[in-house]
């Protein structure tokens, strides 16, 4: 027993030892400071990856609507008549006892001026002719706006902005550099509200990075103490249209996948990949 009380009572004094000489009070609190933050060249990057979901479905391809006729077919040939075409078999028989030299109104007890069931589907077609199906391919789309949330509304969307880091221009997701104190994911919520005066509405998807980066940074910025940056990626849906007011319109776009290879460098791409998926 004594055994077993003796380790126990030893982790407890090294876990405060290493308390003491970070600084902070409590074991626990040394989960604040993300590993290799304290004395390393290498600047801590918290980076939001916001997505825009697609607005409508995808449309079908050539295959998709061969195969959806032909369900189609197979399952009218298997179905049982509907309501409506009972009805539609029975107001063709009244009309042709109508026509019929035999016929007497007195026998026919539903000879009266009443709406057939033809004359509701004649209704009901004119209606569906009057009515206008939101555009698929939307202004944004035909003058090529990248920075509208408009465009490819089939396609999922993600936001990149241009930071200038160095003498470059570099196209990337948003990000900010790490502080004392939060937690990674809060470092990326704050990357995201600094894009926009007005709160940028979005739902991130867990706590735990989704992915992650490291570069250096141009030569005439490094030093013994600031080499590069490590960047962790999250994952965030956008709730609302939100506009960017702290950004030029020419620093940010909403593109798909496919179009990250034109805008992002190819081992940035490469890692972005990994997480990125469109479906």
């Amino acid at each position: 027993m004594a055994a077993p009380v003796r380790r126990l009572l030893t982790g407890v004094l090294w876990c405060r030892a290493r308390a003491v000489h970070a600084g902070v009070t409590g074991c626990r609190g040394l989960a604040s400071a993300p590993p290799g933050s304290a004395g390393s060249p290498w600047r801590l990057h918290g980076a939001v990856c916001l997505k825009r979901p697609a607005v409508v479905s995808q449309s079908r391809t050539a295959v998709q609507q061969e195969v959806e006729e032909l369900l189609k077919q197979i399952d009218l040939e298997k179905s049982f008549y509907s309501d409506h075409e009972l009805q539609l078999i029975k107001d063709a028989e009244r009309l042709r006892r109508k026509q019929s030299d035999m016929y007497d109104s007195d026998d026919d007890e539903e000879d009266q001026d009443i709406v057939i069931a033809q004359d509701l589907e004649d209704t009901w077609e004119q209606k569906w002719k009057q009515m206008k199906l939101a555009p698929r391919v939307t202004e944004a789309d035909e003058q090529n706006d990248q920075t509208s949330l408009s465009r490819k509304l089939e396609n999922n969307l993600v936001l990149l902005v241009k930071e200038k880091i160095g003498n470059e221009e570099i196209w990337m997701f948003p990000q900010v550099e790490w502080l004392a104190g939060e937690t990674m994911r809060q470092t990326a919520e704050r990357a995201l509200s600094n894009l926009s005066e007005n709160s940028v509405e979005a739902h991130f998807l867990g706590n735990a990075p989704c992915g992650f980066y490291k570069y250096k940074f141009p030569k005439t910025m490094r030093s013994e103490d600031k080499m590069g940056a490590k960047v962790f990626f999250f994952k965030a849906l956008l709730k609302s249209k939100s506009v960017l007011t702290n950004k030029k319109k020419g620093d940010y776009v909403w593109v798909s996948k496919d179009e990250l290879k034109d805008y992002l460098k190819p081992a940035y791409l490469s890692e972005v990949n990994k997480f990125v998926i469109d479906i």
